[in-house]
């Protein structure tokens, strides 16, 4: 069953796409035609796309992983933030921190910060400081909170990134291709489709448009994470115990690797002193 229909589609503005002189010529196979200077996005190849992204989207949430929503431009920044906490999944809505990916380990430490900020506001020792100390302290967990608090409950790198406009967000983009991880965008004439795995051609700059794509992206999230709860539920606890087995193989083989470097950094010690 599709995700959405023609009809739906046309409603919400998604078959405009930008001025003429403004294209991609790699977006050809998904314009239909070009009205008063405007390019008209096919549709019905929009519709296929969706369906394509969200059945990749649903198996993903199936294994129980992560899928950060990245949407930093105004008419997509409420819209993003309202649909996707409805899942349970981080989103990026303000300005994308550079190296948010590639430099991972230092992001966390960031979130971890405002964890800390958090316990140490419940103690007496915050009640004691001066009030301009506290006023700091307050702005810095107000600053980490608008850019980090929606990813807060992400503990390791995300399994996929979905993307809104990868004209304006080019650096995740970049990100996400440097590292393997697989992306999915709405993706308007001005753009490269080639940029990112699962394109969805649409006009990303209509707030309807970009509504009724990440509800289906949503929905098809959604289902996944059902189906997931209901098969754990069908065959107990028995797969957990399997994968947490497979997670203790993994943490005593990374065990031995370190201990194997440890013996080898001491034989090559051995043997220099010798030689000396």
């Amino acid at each position: 069953m599709p995700r959405t229909n023609f009809d739906e589609l046309l409603k919400a503005g998604v078959h405009f796409g930008h001025l003429k002189r403004k294209w991609n010529p790699n977006m050809a196979p998904y314009i239909f035609m070009e009205r008063n200077g405007i390019h008209i996005i096919d549709l019905y190849k929009t519709q296929a796309k969706i369906d394509e992204a969200a059945a990749a989207m649903k198996q993903i949430a199936h294994s129980g992983k992560k899928i950060l929503f990245v949407a930093t431009k105004k008419q997509a920044k409420e819209i993003v933030a309202t649909i996707v906490k409805e899942v349970n999944m981080p989103y990026v809505t303000e300005r994308w921190p550079g190296g948010m990916l590639t430099n991972f380990a230092t992001i966390r430490k960031a979130v971890r910060k405002m964890s800390a900020i958090d316990k140490m506001m419940t103690t007496a020792n915050y009640k004691s400081i001066s009030k301009r100390e506290r006023l700091q302290i307050d702005r810095e967990r107000a600053k980490l909170e608008k850019n980090l608090g929606s990813i807060s409950d992400l503990n390791r790198l995300p399994s996929a990134l979905f993307i809104v406009d990868v004209c304006k967000e080019h650096i995740a983009v970049a990100e996400a291709k440097k590292l393997g991880i697989p992306t999915f965008a709405i993706v308007d004439t001005n753009a490269d489709p080639n940029l990112v795995d699962f394109p969805i051609p649409a006009n990303d700059d209509a707030a309807k448009s970009i509504e009724i794509i990440v509800r289906a992206m949503t929905a098809a999230i959604d289902e996944g994470v059902n189906e997931r709860r209901l098969d754990k539920e069908k065959h107990g606890d028995d797969d957990l115990d399997n994968l947490q087995d497979e997670d203790d193989d993994d943490n005593e083989n990374d065990g031995a690797s370190k201990k194997q470097e440890e013996e080898e950094k001491t034989d090559r010690g051995s043997r220099r002193r010798k030689k000396d």
